[in-house]
């Protein structure tokens, strides 16, 4: 029996599962990873990259093991199909990502921006203050964007690969990178190699998320892709972004402040700055994305 059996089926209905149902409310096995990388960080953390190819081969390959495990468990067609989906519904994340940027359109629509800020952190690391409705709105759009690719997509392509492995090995490495791949004097040896890993995981389906975006919404993405996309400091998030501001219009980057550290990043697309409405047209367009990618693979599968 092959270890890397792909159920198109299991991915179809996980990506149902998580638009039904969001994220776990309790026991969310992410949120488990997450602790556990933090006492392995514990154990092994050292200022050198070392220890951190160490530290992310340890989490990586265990998430991979647990995968196989659970391949050669669920023999059974519609066992394994049943396990596909519940693996995928645990990893996606882009039920979440839409229903936090709803959750930011509601409250600046209200007039509430010092909400809007003190929630801004659920959805990207960026600093909030100082930030006008404008800024606010620029962040959620340009994190909704780049999220639709590590939330969705990318976990959605790697299942149809490496199957349940893919999935694990996939949301492990993205876990990582969000833990300690921060440029920061803690973390720039150690988190080397998981922002590194994640930069590799990401290539490719940045690049199919950009396409999707194009097909979803027409040739101004593709325009704005084509030209701006590499503009970006991040190898993959440049690609999703100025895909969504060709297809929404708008122009996405400037000035980004996080945590003291400030970065100015080239601007992508032609259009206006983004506005509170806006954010509800970059959550559909993730939404259509996403089942897009899902409807390739079943149909590709």
């Amino acid at each position: 029996m092959s270890l890397m059996r792909v159920s198109a089926e299991g991915l179809v209905l996980g990506v149902v599962l998580d638009a039904f149902l969001g994220d776990p409310r309790r026991w969310h096995p992410v949120a488990g990873f997450g602790r556990v990388a933090g006492v392995v960080e514990r154990c092994v953390y050292a200022d050198s990259r070392w220890r951190g190819i160490v530290h992310a081969g340890v989490l990586v390959g265990g998430a991979g093991a647990v995968g196989v495990v659970l391949e050669k468990v669920s023999r059974r067609p519609v066992v394994h199909a049943l396990s596909t989906a519940g693996v995928t519904w645990a990893v996606l994340g882009g039920t979440s990502l839409g229903r936090e940027g709803l959750v930011m359109a509601r409250v600046l629509e209200r007039g509430d921006l010092e909400a809007a800020r003190e929630r801004l952190p659920h959805l990207c690391a960026r600093d909030p203050n100082g930030l006008d409705a404008a800024g606010v709105s620029r962040a959620v759009v340009e994190s909704v964007a780049e999220n639709t690719s590590d939330a969705s997509v990318a976990p959605l392509l790697w299942g149809a690969v490496a199957g349940i492995p893919g999935l694990l090995m996939y949301r492990a490495v993205n876990t990582l990178d969000a833990m300690v791949g921060y440029r920061n004097p803690r973390y720039e040896r150690f988190g080397w190699a998981a922002a590194r890993l994640d930069d590799a995981a990401n290539w490719v389906p940045a690049r199919v998320t950009g396409a999707l975006v194009v097909a979803c919404s027409g040739g101004g993405a593709w325009r704005v892709l084509r030209r701006d996309g590499r503009k970006h400091p991040s190898p993959n998030a440049g690609r999703v972004e100025a895909a969504f501001a060709g297809a929404l219009g708008v122009r996405l980057g400037g000035v980004n402040a996080y945590g003291g550290r400030v970065e100015r990043r080239p601007e992508m697309g032609d259009g206006r700055a983004p506005e509170v409405r806006d954010i509800r047209r970059a959550v559909r367009l993730s939404a259509a994305v996403t089942f897009a990618a899902a409807a390739v693979i079943g149909v590709l599968r």
